[in-house]
Parts: C-alpha cells; sequence; structure tokens
C-alpha cells in the first residue's frame, strides 16, 4: 500500500465492496487512475486546489470533468445556495427561479427559445433526442463525440452491454471533420435520420466551414441538427460554441459549468420543436430543484459580469504555449502534442515503437500526481486558474517531460514505473 495515498487506498477498498468500480462516475474511477500512484478521493477544494483524502495538496486542472469553470467554492455561487437554502430545496408546485434560470439561458443562448431542465448532461441529450424524433416522426440518429450513457447513444460504442440491439442498430456514428461520413448515413438511412447530434469540438480543431456544412446536410435531409455543448457551453463564450463558431443549432444541450458544479442540465433551441414537449414525456421529480437553479442564476450572472471567459481562454493560452515550449525543449514532438482550445486543452500522448501511449500516460500521471498536479491530461481552465498555478504547472511538466524523455532514450521505464500501466477501456473522443 502506497505511503502517500494510504487513506485513499482504503478508501477505495471499502467502495469496491459496495460500489462497482468504487465511484459513481467512470472517468473518476480506478480505471483512469493507476493503482498505487494515484489519490482516489478528495476531500474538499478551494478555488483551483483540491485537497486528498491524506491531505495531499493538489492545483486541479480535472476540476470535475469540466464542471468547475469558476473555481471550486466560489464565494457567490456559494452564497447563493446559502440563502435559498433557508427558503427550501424542493417543492409541491414550481419555483421562480425555473423562469429566472430559463430567462437567463434565453438571454444568452443564440438558439434558446424555450429552456427544460435535466440533472446531469445525458438526460438531456436523450430529451433532445427524443424531442427530434417526435418532431421528425423518424428514428434513426447520427453522432458525433461523447453524449452520455443513455441506450440511444452508449449502444454505438465499445460500452453497449445491456443494450437491445435494435436500439444500438438505430444509432450511426460519423467523423469530426469528415461531412461525406455524415452523407453515407444519409444515403444508406434516407429519409429515417431524425437528428444529428455532435459535440461542436473536443480535442480536434474544426476545418474552415465543417459545422456550417454539418448543419447544411442535417437541413437537407430533413433532421434536426443538434449540438451536445455539455462542456463546450459557458466555457468557450457565454453563449457557448454556438456563439464563438457562429453556427447555431435546433436544438442545444447543456451542464457542467451552467452552474459551477451543481447537479443541473438543460435542453434549449427553438419554440416550434421545444412546445412539443408538452406532449413528449420528459418529467424529473428533482428537474426544479432549487439549489441548483440558484447556483446556475448565480454563475451566469458572474459570467456576463466579469471577464470569466476571456480570464480561461487568457489563462489556458499559457498553459498551451508553455507545454508546446517544453514538448521542443525535450524533444517530444515525436509522442506528445496539444490538442483542443485554450479554454479547454489536452495533452495527446502517441504510441512509440517500444512503449504504448497508455504506459507513457501512466509514467506521466505517477509523475504529476507526486509533484501535486492533479489531471488526466486535459487542462480544463477555470477562472480561479493564477498565474502561479500555471507555473508550478509548466515546473512540473519540465520535470516529468525530463524524465519520459529519459525513459525513451534509456528504456528504462520498467524501472521508473511503480504500477502497472492504464489499459485503453473506452475511447469516446
Amino acid at each position: 500500500m502506497s505511503k502517500r495515498y494510504k487513506r485513499s487506498e482504503e478508501l477505495l477498498e471499502k467502495a469496491l465492496e459496495l460500489i462497482p468500480l468504487g465511484a459513481q462516475t467512470f472517468s473518476k474511477s480506478k480505471t483512469q487512475y493507476p493503482y498505487g500512484v494515484s489519490p482516489y478521493f478528495i476531500k474538499s477544494g478551494k478555488g483551483s486546489h483540491v485537497w486528498d483524502a491524506d491531505g495531499n495538496e493538489y492545483i486541479d486542472f480535472v476540476n470535475a470533468l469540466a464542471a468547475i469553470t469558476l473555481g471550486y467554492n466560489d464565494p457567490d455561487v456559494t452564497n447563493a445556495v446559502k440563502a435559498q437554502l433557508e427558503e427550501g430545496t424542493i417543492f409541491s408546485l414550481p419555483h421562480e427561479l425555473e423562469i429566472k434560470v430559463a430567462e437567463k439561458i434565453v438571454e444568452m443562448v443564440p438558439c434558446a427559445e424555450m429552456v427544460r431542465f435535466g440533472k446531469n448532461g445525458s438526460d438531456v441529450t436523450a430529451g433532445a433526442i427524443r424531442l427530434a424524433r417526435a418532431y421528425t416522426k423518424r428514428d434513426h440518429v447520427a453522432v458525433c463525440g461523447y453524449h452520455g450513457w443513455q441506450d440511444w447513444y452508449i449502444g454505438s460504442t465499445s460500452r453497449n452491454r445491456g443494450v437491445p440491439k435494435a436500439t444500438q442498430d438505430l444509432t450511426h456514428t460519423f467523423n469530426y471533420n469528415d461531412t461525406d461520413s455524415l452523407h453515407r448515413i444519409f444515403q444508406q438511412w434516407s429519409d429515417q435520420v431524425a437528428v444529428v447530434i455532435m459535440e461542436p469540438m473536443n480535442v480536434k480543431e474544426h476545418e474552415k466551414g465543417f459545422l456550417e456544412e454539418v448543419k447544411d446536410l442535417t437541413h437537407k435531409n430533413g433532421a434536426v441538427f443538434v449540438l451536445d455543448e455539455i462542456i463546450t457551453g459557458f466555457r468557450y463564450a457565454n453563449g457557448g460554441a454556438q456563439e464563438y463558431f457562429g453556427v447555431i443549432p435546433d436544438l442545444a444541450t447543456f451542464g457542467k459549468g451552467l452552474a459551477n458544479g451543481y447537479p443541473v442540465s438543460a435542453i434549449a433551441g427553438k419554440s416550434e420543436i421545444m412546445r412539443m414537449m408538452e406532449e413528449v414525456f420528459f418529467s424529473f421529480t428533482f428537474g426544479g430543484e432549487t439549489l441548483s437553479l440558484a447556483a446556475a442564476l448565480a454563475t451566469m450572472t458572474k459570467l456576463q459580469k466579469e471577464p470569466v471567459i476571456k480570464t480561461l481562454w487568457m489563462q489556458g493560452r499559457k498553459i498551451v504555449d508553455g507545454t508546446k515550449t517544453l514538448i521542443g525543449k525535450h524533444a517530444l514532438e515525436n509522442i506528445l502534442s496539444v490538442g483542443g482550445k485554450d479554454c479547454w486543452s489536452f495533452l495527446i500522448f502517441k504510441d512509440t515503437d517500444i512503449y504504448s501511449q497508455w504506459e507513457l500516460k501512466t509514467l506521466f500521471l505517477q509523475e504529476v500526481f507526486a509533484r501535486g498536479i492533479l489531471t488526466i491530461g486535459s487542462h480544463n481552465m477555470t477562472y480561479a486558474h493564477s498565474d502561479t498555478d500555471i507555473s508550478r504547472l509548466l515546473t512540473v511538466y519540465d520535470e516529468v517531460f525530463a524524465i519520459v524523455k529519459e525513459v525513451l532514450v534509456k528504456r528504462n521505464l520498467n524501472e521508473l514505473l511503480q504500477t502497472k500501466p492504464l489499459v485503453p477501456l473506452f475511447k469516446i473522443r
């Protein structure tokens, strides 16, 4: 048992007896964090820092899988939640906050004319699919990116156990920056595709005109165009990637940064389509839970009043530029690159003739965790990330990249790696 992560590993052992994988979220589980060299439980967070169950402090660049955009325990959000807590969390009838948050989304998001709430991203992406199917009276779906755990989507991935074959057969994947792959779906399933849903961007930069071409092709074939903005919403711009790229969908889905980590999500879009929710069943006991709505209102208000988005991009640019410089300094261009956008960027590992990307990434994680940086290869920026945080990250990268370079030259990874390498289990992007 690791001394540094003793308490975390004890909790993990207990959790595995009670909770499959020991966590509620796949990306927070032992499948993503190598045993013996990783923390498994976080106790608290403030600003850009978190403390694990053993008391180790980290600068966090995971930030609850990009759900935290302002920083942990942001005072404006926390105070709004505390005030609402005194009034109550859930009632027998709707609360005025539902109207206020919907109004704010309509005010900020270009496509939004009407809004409905869920709790997780999967709620609203599934709602968008059901809505589009009802609107078009068609069944087939074209997807690009990651869209949650529900049958309609996850059946199209390698994690499809438990999903009926009939459901799997209705979802078809097309490739980012490849409109021909989408065109082939429309050709194969002529007049049967209800909806095209996609992440506007994740790791890869989009080619000029790609999003516009997808939208045009979707509409030419009588389908509904949906942007999954669970991550890009309230991160790329106040109005999401649709504002940033200037491509307005019929429907869009939001979550994560909508409420700085509180559990609420939203589907928004054209009234003509959204009004079908009066017939399409989309209903949650906790859809109008007021603490999360209070957090959402406080978060969006702060986004409008302060340079939050500008700061995410500005601080993220320092990381992207600094990381690229260090990759060059250590001559690691053959195995390392940076993808994504400044506000949500990725450190991408490649296979070599000696080691797989997973072996190299495991060594990387082992070393950055030990130096007080929490990342799984991404930089999910927050308003709280300071210049000091960024300087520390780049100092750690300098040290760790030197170790990775040594391993490639000396071929001594087995001597330095203190755990079994991660294995690829579920590729989503």
